[in-house]
């Protein structure tokens, strides 16, 4: 048994925020109050000036495994989640061989189940990430997807999408969608706009995104089904995302960090560092996201964690892979970004970080009250951390050295601590 003491208990889901004890026995939170008897438990831990919290939850991580081991795999990946916070992980599909068929699924869940947190795999949604064929939606649901995407690869085909999306709302499944219409990008990784053409490039047009989401919006409103936007960077498709929502589609939508935290001129400082897909945006792009999030338009924070190795982001910049890392620092820029500048509660900050994402998949997580699971986090609000070093097995960072708010002391899963700080 685990007793927690003396935190400020924050539970997204009843609003609830108040200094007191919290008790954990066979992987469940079975008492919640204050002047707990400390006789009772095998493990105390004094919480005093830390935040207790549902464990975070990333619905869009990368761990590159199968396939690209060189720049991440299932257990590094897990430890970066772990230090950052984070019980449970949905991985893309976008792996090599991809996530298409059965045994490359089971083979991520049993990986999966060695690390201490819940890692839950995604499946594409075409065969191949060839945006030709699906996959068998059901028996891939049966085998353990908790949803299907083909992230990193648009899809360009209506029909498929249709008969993705009424297999998914059959299944009761999420689909996930990346955004870009390729027609519109000349230039991977960075906004089409004055940065781009001060470093000589055409760029990516925000409305590659715009037409896709609102493509997939109003599909998903004849459909019925759920859908979730992926990492959106531009102004008119939150813009858009909110009008879906009020028209009763039944859309999420995602922020990354990185969104809410740069603009576009940061690829002028970081260079492949911040380059990224889609890309980072004007200011204005920055503001509203911070907007969506603050409506309640956009619904998930997610790291869309995309490891590299040094070698490949030290390439031209045309030829650099797109993506950075994210599990690491995501608490740390919420609340340096928007908690300490009064943009979010930290109730609202850790509903985008863990309740919603469980609403999202059906997880029945992202709580904490009597009975919910046991994964759990506590961090330091006001503690500062300098952006340094990563456990993940790449550093594709535009935050490192940063000072930020926000440090993460224990992770707590199923009831076992699995990350303390030192």
């Amino acid at each position: 048994m685990i007793l927690i003491k003396n935190g400020k208990i924050v539970d997204p889901a009843s609003g609830f925020c108040q200094v007191g004890d919290l008790a954990i026995e066979d992987s469940k939170i079975v008492e919640l109050g204050t002047g707990l008897d400390e006789s009772l438990f095998d493990t105390i831990i004094d919480a005093k000036g830390m935040t207790v919290a549902p464990g975070f939850i990333d619905v869009h991580v990368h761990f590159r495994d199968p396939g690209y081991t060189y720049k991440e795999d299932i257990q590094t990946g897990a430890m970066a989640a772990k230090k950052g916070g984070y019980t449970t992980v949905i991985t893309m599909a976008n792996t090599n061989p991809p996530v298409d068929h059965v045994e490359t699924l089971q083979y991520i869940l049993e990986e999966g189940k060695k690390t201490g947190i819940h890692v839950l795999p995604a499946a594409s949604v075409s065969k191949g990430l060839k945006g030709e064929e699906l996959v068998e939606m059901e028996q891939l649901k049966q085998a353990g997807a908790v949803g299907f995407t083909d992230d990193g690869f648009p899809l360009s085909d209506e029909k498929l999408v249709v008969a993705a999306m009424e297999e998914a709302k059959r299944l009761q499944l999420p689909l996930s969608f990346h955004e870009e219409d390729p027609t519109f990008i000349k230039n991977a990784g960075v906004n089409q706009g004055a940065v781009a053409k001060k470093m000589g490039l055409a760029g990516a047009a925000s409305i590659a995104e715009d037409l896709l989401v609102a493509r997939d919006g109003l599909l998903a409103l004849h459909t019925g089904c759920t859908i979730n936007i992926q990492h959106i960077s531009s102004k008119n498709a939150v813009k858009l995302v909110r009008q879906l929502k009020e028209m009763g589609a039944n859309i999420y939508a995602e922020a990354t960090p990185h969104h809410f935290s740069l603009d576009e001129t940061a690829v002028l400082k970081y260079q492949t560092l911040a380059k990224m897909n889609p890309p980072l945006r004007t200011k204005e792009d920055q503001e509203e996201i911070i907007k969506g999030l603050q409506d309640g338009t956009i619904d998930l924070i997610a790291t869309d964690h995309a490891p590299h190795s040094k070698e490949e982001k030290e390439r031209e910049f045309t030829k650099a892979p797109s993506g950075i890392i994210g599990l690491e620092t995501a608490l740390a820029l919420g609340i340096t970004n928007l908690v300490k500048t009064g943009k979010l509660t930290i109730n609202e900050l850790m509903e985008k970080m863990s309740l919603n994402p469980s609403r999202l998949y059906h997880l029945n997580k992202g709580t904490i009250q009597i009975g919910a699971d046991a994964d759990i986090v506590l961090f330091s609000e006001d503690k500062t951390v300098v952006v340094k070093e990563f456990v993940s097995k790449a550093d594709n960072s535009p935050f490192i050295g940063q000072t930020l708010y926000g440090k993460v002391e224990y992770t707590i899963c199923q009831g076992r601590i699995v990350y303390q700080a030192e």
